[in-house]
């Protein structure tokens, strides 16, 4: 398939008017308005079984190479539960192949969907959250069209994936599943009904978001956008990561800094060999307030000290008390040349990213 013509409505072949002054895109309100909601609630084609094996892997792989026209991705993490961003479902729906659910976990080599879909354009929501846990697991589309970016493009002013299905093409989208557990195994029903439809008429949008594209002279820029998207290599590891602790705004010395860094870095540790998200071994509420603790003319902290904060009393937090409290003494205890500064590195040059646009 490769240096095929993805289908659906190939944003080469558009035609782009002069782009005039017209008003932004019409709200989600005014787009429904007069026009009955549907409620998405089955796939069209009944709930697809979850693809577990080797041979079942195969059998998609295949169908996917015979469908037609562009492929709707989508990939469901364990955010707030598990450490990283790996996927622990991927789903895909082609035309004429219909909807698979590809369990990452058990068939952790999708290189055979790669091969499959080459050429093919991948159409996801927000793609950069999907594109890095699929790399790992094998699969990278070269050719994207990221729904998300093109209703920032075309001046939406909410780019959710329900509000922009309810808006642009009248279906209503149960979202219930979203913050959900998908390390968890057997995966419910519910999930996987909500997984499938969240690719169901995600090509359909797609279709739909090209023409307003081209009525409003923004194919190419989106074209481009889309290109820089899939390109884009994996992103840096971020200077002083500790520094996105919650409420650190509330830390006003290098020494509480420290506190702060030196507990976030335990914490991470912790938290990777458990494969737990961070988050649930230590609250970073608990370590913003063990950061504020008076340092100066106070006897030295001990542990039923550290405790009085309740984030240290939680069950996964109290296994490791004697670790927080070597991590804040160390931060106490180290020289003025040591400490972080109040300011952290300075901000990367280049275009803000897209939530920030307006």
């Amino acid at each position: 398939m490769a240096g095929e013509e993805p289908a659906g409505v190939p944003l080469s072949e558009v035609t782009e008017p002069e782009i005039t002054d017209a008003p932004l895109t019409e709200t989600v309100a005014e787009q429904v308005s007069g026009r009955e909601v549907v409620d998405l609630t089955e796939p069209s084609d009944g709930l697809p079984p979850v693809i577990a094996a080797p041979d079942e892997l195969a059998e998609a792989v295949r169908r996917l190479a015979a469908g037609t026209g562009p492929v709707a991705v989508d990939a469901e993490r364990a955010s707030g539960y598990r450490y990283g961003q790996r996927a622990y479902l991927v789903q895909l729906r082609r035309e004429g192949a219909g909807t698979m659910l590809i369990d990452p976990i058990a068939c952790p080599d999708l290189s055979g969907v790669d091969a499959a879909l080459t050429g093919v354009e991948a159409v996801l929501h927000a793609a950069p959250q999907d594109l890095p846990c699929l790399a790992e697991v094998g699969y990278r589309p070269r050719l994207v069209f990221d729904t998300e970016l093109a209703a920032r493009l075309l001046g939406y002013p909410r780019v959710a994936l329900g509000t922009m299905l309810e808006g642009v093409l009248g279906y209503r989208l149960a979202k219930e599943h979203s913050a959900a557990d998908w390390s968890v195994r057997p995966l419910s029903a519910e999930m996987l009904r909500y997984a499938a439809l969240d690719v169901e008429v995600l090509t359909d949008l797609r279709d739909a978001l090209a023409e307003q594209l081209a009525e409003q002279g923004k194919t190419e820029w989106a074209r481009q956008e889309f290109a820089a998207e899939a390109a884009a290599p994996p992103p840096p590891p971020r200077a002083d990561p500790w520094r996105r602790t919650s409420g650190i705004h509330r830390v006003r010395t290098r020494r509480g800094l420290a506190v702060v860094r030196e507990l976030w870095n335990v914490r991470d540790e912790i938290a990777r060999d458990a494969d737990l998200s961070p988050r649930r071994v230590l609250a970073d509420q608990a370590i913003i307030e063990a950061a504020r603790l008076p340092v100066t003319g106070q006897p030295p902290l001990t542990r039923p000290q550290l405790e009085k904060i309740g984030g240290f009393r939680a069950r996964n937090a109290r296994r490791h008390s004697a670790r927080w409290l070597t991590a804040v003494l160390r931060a106490r205890e180290l020289g003025d040349d040591e400490l972080p500064e109040v300011t952290g590195p300075a901000t990367i040059p280049g275009p803000p990213p897209a939530h920030r646009w307006s």
